[in-house]
């Protein structure tokens, strides 16, 4: 019998019929959860923490993703929620390729009771090369105290009520809500860093690098700086639009819309056609006879548990791309119980140096929406999975760091 390696290696996501989805609200808030048990496999019965799924559906209008609404959103550009102290340098960029990371998605995740958590947000961020992917699951086995390398990085940002950039009141909705001041200039090739370059001609275009800057003078700024050097006033037609990003530059954006997982005695378990497609599938096969063929063929082990287990919750709502549970009892859905971290493998806090907490994770059909094409070198995963400190620290950092966790399906040489 082939090792779990070679029959797992090369699943890929695959698209789902259309459904609409009814609007639900943001993420509520979450109380401070405990220190959880990153290590237990736990098969037994017990009372599970309930689980919030992020569903996607595209706005239905401008305007309803932008940060004084203080939105939950996949793709696009951030909606940073300190709009003025912006992560920047290295902490902007993939620790192995250098280039600036792309935004993935946003989550809106304010805690009650906390005076300086009225406003919480957190950010993933990610480099969209596999081989960077790949190598930064190796660091995180391999990391040292201090400063590893990531091509996936977390930030957290949060407010009090009361703060310099949006009023105490909640948003009314009705095209009246603003910010109270304006946000740090933007890279105006991505539309997501800081803008800290400046074209040397022109004066006015911002970049958050050089390759940044490059792309946009051969996409066309080369003849609009032209342009503005010869006009005596800067027209705004020949002038970007900061956030105006190039489809090529970014993921389609998408609102992050919460349902609750159902029970696993619900109707979406009992065998219907669109509710038990699977959320992986091997090239030119079909998902439910390889998946029947796998569960016929292999041992009873760790790695086939945590598979029919993985597969089982997904079904209750192949479209999720989000869990989100911050309860202290609370765990992450594994995909495979190879590549799970120990207790041992989660750092503390860099800041306050108390203890991370799992808070949420994403799911590969998200790459289905981000339109990444089933190849042997696209950008794939099992799961990411975030934690955050347990105290959600108030340090005099806008954008602290928090950790992730990548797990790859196994990949293994291919056999003669």
């Amino acid at each position: 019998m082939e090792p779990n390696a070679d029959k797992l290696r090369g699943l890929r996501i695959t698209s789902l019929d259309d459904e609409e989805e009814d609007d639900e609200p943001e993420l509520s808030h979450q109380p401070l959860p405990a220190a959880v048990d990153y290590e237990d496999y736990d098969d037994d019965e017990e009372e599970e923490a309930e689980v919030m799924l992020g569903l996607l559906e595209e706005p239905k209008r401008p305007g309803l993703l932008l940060r004084h609404l203080f939105p939950s959103k996949a793709g696009g550009i951030p909606a940073w929620l300190d709009p003025v102290n912006l992560p920047s340098g290295n902490s902007s960029c993939c620790g192995f390729c250098g280039e600036p990371l792309h935004f993935v998605l946003q989550i809106y995740a304010p805690i009650e009771d906390n005076a300086a958590t009225f406003h919480r947000s957190l950010f993933m961020f990610m480099c969209p090369s596999m081989e960077c992917l790949h190598r930064d699951q190796h660091e995180q086995w391999t990391r040292k105290q201090g400063n590893p390398r990531r091509s996936v990085k977390v930030f957290r940002c949060q407010l009090p009520r009361s703060n310099a950039f949006y009023s105490s009141e909640p948003p009314k909705h009705n095209n009246s809500d603003k910010p109270l001041c304006a946000g740090a200039a933007l890279c105006h090739w991505c539309g997501t860093w800081k803008g800290d370059k400046i074209c040397g001609s022109c004066k006015k275009s911002r970049y958050c690098s050089e390759k940044h800057q490059a792309l946009h003078w051969r996409s066309g700024h080369k003849n609009d700086c032209l342009q503005m050097i010869n006009s005596s006033e800067a027209s705004s037609s020949v002038m970007p639009a900061v956030g105006k990003v190039p489809a090529r530059a970014s993921w389609p954006e998408y609102k992050i819309t919460i349902d609750y997982e159902a029970d696993s005695d619900s109707d979406s378990c009992d065998g219907d056609e669109s509710n038990s497609k699977s959320l992986v599938m091997q090239k030119h096969s079909k998902p439910d006879d390889l998946m029947q063929s796998w569960m016929d063929q292999f041992e009873a082990d760790a790695d086939n548990q945590c598979w029919a287990h993985f597969e089982e919750r997904i079904s209750r709502e192949p479209k999720q791309v989000l869990r989100y549970c911050r309860e202290p009892n609370a765990k992450p859905l594994w995909a495979l119980s190879a590549g799970r971290p120990s207790n041992a493998d989660i750092p503390s806090c860099g800041y306050c140096k108390g203890p991370l907490c799992y808070e949420f994770q994403i799911m590969p059909q998200l790459l289905y929406f981000f339109g990444v094409k089933n190849e042997p070198d696209s950008l794939d995963w099992a799961t990411i999975v975030v934690y955050t400190c347990q105290g959600s620290c108030d340090q005099n950092i806008s954008y602290k760091e928090e950790f992730a966790w990548v797990q790859l399906y196994p990949t293994a040489p291919s056999r003669p």
